[in-house]
Formats: C-alpha cells, sequence, structure tokens
C-alpha cells in the first residue's frame, strides 16, 4: 500500500502533518512532507488524534467541464481550454465531517473529483515541468448548489459555501495507472452514480498545473480540483456520499441541515 500522508489535530489541540501507519499510528513531522518535512520522534495512537483535510491551501483552482460526458450532460461543449474557477479555503472539510444543506438552495449536488497537491512555487511552467510539480493525490467533492449556478450565471457562490468542499482522507505520491473514479451514495455499492477512468479528462493534470501557472502563482500545498465525470445528482439531508478513487481510497460525508 502506497504511504498516506495526512494532517491530524491532537486531543490537546496541536496540528501536525504526519505519516499514516497501517496500525493507524501517525508518525509526526516536523513540516508539511512537500515542504521536506521530516520524521520526529513523536508517534499518536489513534485515540490520539482526529483526521483533519490533508493540507491548508492558500487558494483552491477548480476546473469545469474537464470530461466530455458530464459537459454534455450539464448541456455544453468541452471547452477548447481548461474552465477555472476558485473555491475559497473555508469550504474545505475533513473525511466524515458533515456537509451542511444551505437554506438558500433547493438542489445540491455531488460532484466527485480527482485533486492534485502542489509542492512547490510554480509559475509559467510547460506541461513537462508540471509533472514535477504535482506533489500528490487525494478526493474532494465539488459540492455545488446547482440552483444557484444557474440563476446567478456564474459559479462563486454555489460553490463556496461553507463545507462545500469535502477533502481527503490522505494524500499519496502516485496514481495507480488506469484508476477509476467512483461515487456512491448511502452505501449503495452496487449502483454507483458515477464511474469513469480518470484518463477520461479532456485536459490531464500536467496541463491543467501548466495552464493555470499561467495565469496565478500556485503555491505548495494549492490544491487543484481536476473536474467530474458524468452522473451528478441532487442530494437530499440525510444521505451518505462516498467518493472513492483506486490507489487513494474513499472520502465519505452526511448532508445535514443548516443548524
Amino acid at each position: 500500500m502506497a504511504q498516506r500522508y495526512v494532517r491530524v489535530k491532537t486531543t490537546t489541540g496541536q496540528i501536525y502533518y504526519g505519516k499514516l501507519q497501517l496500525n493507524r499510528t501517525v508518525e509526526v513531522l516536523d513540516a508539511p512532507p512537500w515542504l521536506n518535512g521530516k520524521a520526529t520522534d513523536q508517534v499518536l495512537e489513534q485515540s490520539e488524534y482526529q483526521l483533519l483535510a490533508p493540507c491548508a491551501p492558500s487558494k483552491i483552482v477548480a476546473v469545469g467541464k474537464n470530461y466530455a460526458a458530464h459537459a454534455q450532460e450539464m448541456g455544453g461543449e468541452v471547452p477548447q481550454e481548461p474552465l477555472i474557477f476558485l473555491k475559497p479555503p473555508s469550504a474545505i472539510i475533513a473525511h466524515e465531517q458533515k456537509i451542511i444543506y444551505p437554506k438558500q438552495s433547493q438542489r445540491v449536488d455531488f460532484e466527485g473529483e480527482l485533486a492534485l497537491i502542489i509542492g512547490e512555487r510554480t509559475k509559467n511552467c510547460t506541461v513537462e515541468e508540471a509533472k514535477n510539480k504535482i506533489w500528490g493525490y487525494t478526493i474532494a467533492n465539488d459540492v455545488t448548489a446547482r440552483d444557484l449556478q444557474k440563476k446567478d450565471g456564474q459559479w462563486t457562490r454555489a460553490k463556496g459555501f461553507d463545507t462545500f468542499c469535502p477533502l481527503g482522507p490522505w494524500i499519496v505520491k502516485e496514481l495507480t495507472s488506469g484508476a477509476k473514479l467512483q461515487t456512491f451514495v448511502n452505501e449503495d455499492e452496487e449502483n454507483p452514480k458515477q464511474s469513469t477512468l480518470l484518463l477520461s479528462m479532456v485536459f490531464c493534470p500536467e496541463e491543467l498545473v501548466a495552464y493555470i501557472s499561467q495565469i496565478m502563482t500556485l503555491l505548495p500545498g494549492d490544491v487543484i480540483l481536476t473536474g467530474t465525470p458524468e452522473g451528478i445528482a441532487p442530494l437530499k439531508v440525510g444521505d451518505t456520499v462516498t467518493i472513492e478513487i483506486e490507489s487513494i481510497g474513499k472520502l465519505t460525508n452526511q448532508i445535514d441541515a443548516t443548524p
């Protein structure tokens, strides 16, 4: 199994990056792993920490309509170049934390996605250089208030609510060739709502990093969401949504009502 890198909060409130071991203990690092964090002597037992989202980015750059079939189901053509937008870091939640259904919306959709973690300051890089700028991979859910997206004509409100970017549960350095993304609702593993190979992306991860770096400087720990495949559908309060990517794992969150 590939090494899994996590970010955790201890029962006494400290936040650490670390390596998750098979017995669920965490070997604490002295810095984020993409900043050459080294192992310390500190080891946390499973009872001594909770998983956080695996990074704390300065920004989340997301990509729309990066699978041809999804572009079609959204009633549009595949963009000639990547269609990008931003989600606020305040939208991030961790594995098993609650997605809050906002009062302003009548339709909230899941969007399972592969997320890229940037490893170093990146500006104006080429596609070939971008291969070394991607430090690792995790899973994301680009939760979207679909009715507000259509109403506003732009996507900031629809995709920017608190809790609208579940991320995790950990980061891995490599992906299996031909890895599949699948999304399940309410543990119905016989009927995935989304199921596609990551190779089906219109613009591959390296192309996305290179394109975005021509527009804005990417910083270590920044996140790029690579787009969702076809099969998006609405969620209701009480639903549980799980996104699975081969060689990474599963990201699971439940939908809760606005408090």
